[in-house]
C-alpha cells in the first residue's frame, strides 16, 4: 500500500479521488475528463475545467510574464475546446512570493486579458495569497451544446484517429507558451463530424491517447508515416513531449473519409494518424520499416 503521493502516482491518485468524490444529480461527467459537465437549462450544458501552473515546472521566471499569463489561460481554454464547447468566465488565483515585482504581475495579467478577450472569456474574480514560488490557478467555465458533447469515452473500433496539427518540440520552441487553443477547429469538427471521443494533447501524444483508450475500452496503431511533425521536432519528441495542445480526436472510417475529402479542411492541419482497434490488441505503431512495436505509455508526470 503507497504512503506517498510519489508511490501512488498521480493518476492512480486520481483514480481514488473519482471513486469516492461527492456528487449530485446535477453531474452529467464528474472527475476524469479535460472538464466535468453539469446539468444547465435549455439544450447546452456547462463546463469546468481547472489548471494550475508552477514556476519552474510549467514556465521559467525568465519567461515573459504576459506569455505566462496567456498560456495560464489557453490551457483552460483547450480543454473546453476537447469537450466541444466554448469558453464564458474565468477566476484567478495566484501565489506569490513576497518581493515579487508588481510591474511583473501587471504583465502577466496583461498576457492573461489579451488571451481572454480573443476568445470572449470574461475574468470575474479570484484570490491572491502568499507563496514560496509563483503559482497560478485558473478556474474556467464554457458552454457547450448537449449534441456537441464529446468525451474520451466514446471512441469505437474502426474509428480514426486525428490530431488538429504538428506535434513535438514544444517546449524547447517556446510554443508551449504561445500555443493557439484549438476551439475553432474543434467547433468545425462537432458541426460537421461528430467525433467519437476528444482530448488535448498535454503530457504527449502517447500518454493523452492512452487516456482515450483507457476510456473507451479500445486500442489503437499509430502510423510512424503519417504523424506531423513540428518544425525541428523528432518522432519522440511528437509521440513523448507534451505541451502541444493540439486535439487528438477519432471519427468512424465514414466521417473521416469525408473530412479528408473536405475543401474546408485546408483551412486546417488535420492529419489522419491510425486507427482504434479492439482492447486487448493495446498501443502500437507501424513503423515505416513495416514492424509493429508497443509503445511505452509514458509522459509528463508530477509525481
Amino acid at each position: 500500500m503507497p504512503t506517498s503521493l510519489k508511490q501512488m502516482g498521480e493518476f492512480d491518485f486520481i483514480k481514488h479521488l473519482r471513486k469516492n468524490a461527492a456528487v449530485t444529480n446535477d453531474v452529467v461527467l464528474g472527475i476524469g475528463d479535460d472538464a466535468a459537465v453539469i446539468k444547465s437549462s435549455g439544450n447546452d450544458l456547462e463546463l469546468l475545467a481547472t489548471d494550475m501552473l508552477v514556476a519552474n515546472i510549467h514556465f521559467n521566471k525568465k519567461d515573459l510574464p504576459q506569455a505566462i499569463g496567456r498560456k495560464a489561460l489557453a490551457c483552460n481554454i483547450s480543454d473546453i475546446a476537447a469537450m466541444g464547447g466554448w469558453p464564458k468566465a474565468a477566476v484567478v488565483s495566484i501565489g506569490v512570493p513576497a518581493g515579487t515585482a508588481v510591474k511583473f504581475l501587471k504583465a502577466i495579467f496583461d498576457g492573461m486579458n489579451k488571451c481572454a478577450k480573443e476568445y470572449k472569456v470574461a475574468l470575474v474574480g479570484g484570490d491572491t495569497v502568499r507563496a514560496k514560488e509563483l503559482v497560478i490557478n485558473v478556474a474556467l467555465t464554457g458552454r457547450v451544446a448537449k449534441r456537441n458533447l464529446i468525451s474520451r469515452s466514446g471512441a469505437e473500433v474502426g474509428d480514426q484517429i486525428f490530431v488538429t496539427g504538428p506535434l513535438g518540440g514544444s517546449l524547447k520552441s517556446g510554443r508551449h507558451l504561445s500555443f493557439k487553443p484549438r476551439v475553432i477547429e474543434a467547433q468545425f469538427l462537432c458541426r460537421n463530424y461528430k467525433p467519437h471521443a476528444m482530448i488535448d494533447i498535454s503530457d504527449g501524444l502517447v500518454a493523452d491517447l492512452q487516456h482515450i483508450l483507457d476510456e473507451s475500452r479500445v486500442g489503437a496503431v499509430l502510423y510512424e508515416e503519417k504523424i506531423p511533425l513540428n518544425h525541428k521536432a523528432t518522432l519522440q519528441g511528437a509521440l513523448y513531449d507534451g505541451e502541444d495542445f493540439e486535439l487528438i480526436c477519432t471519427l468512424s472510417k465514414t466521417k473521416a473519409e469525408q473530412l479528408l475529402k473536405d475543401a474546408d479542411k485546408k483551412k486546417y492541419d488535420f492529419a489522419c494518424i491510425g486507427e482504434i482497434v479492439a482492447e486487448g490488441k493495446g498501443l502500437h505503431m507501424a513503423t515505416r520499416k513495416g514492424n509493429r512495436q508497443k509503445l511505452n505509455v509514458k509522459g509528463y508526470r508530477h509525481f
